[in-house]
């Protein structure tokens, strides 16, 4: 699943947001280029939940 990120602007969002969707049991590939994630291994409901845990806006892509 892509969810879009606007406010995810340097490493440190990127780390953020991969740690906190492994800790939810799934993986993340961060691209800051396109401020696009997609996750995998986690429902769609919880992935946008744990990426706003995080401190981030999760959009559709």
């Amino acid at each position: 699943m892509k969810l879009h990120v606007p406010d995810m602007s340097c490493t440190h969002c990127k780390t953020t947001i991969e740690q906190a969707v492994a800790g939810a049991g799934g993986t993340a590939q961060v691209s800051l280029e396109t401020h696009e994630v997609t996750v995998e291994g986690l429902d769609p409901d919880r992935a946008r939940q744990v990426i706003r845990d995080a401190g981030y806006d999760p959009r559709p892509a």
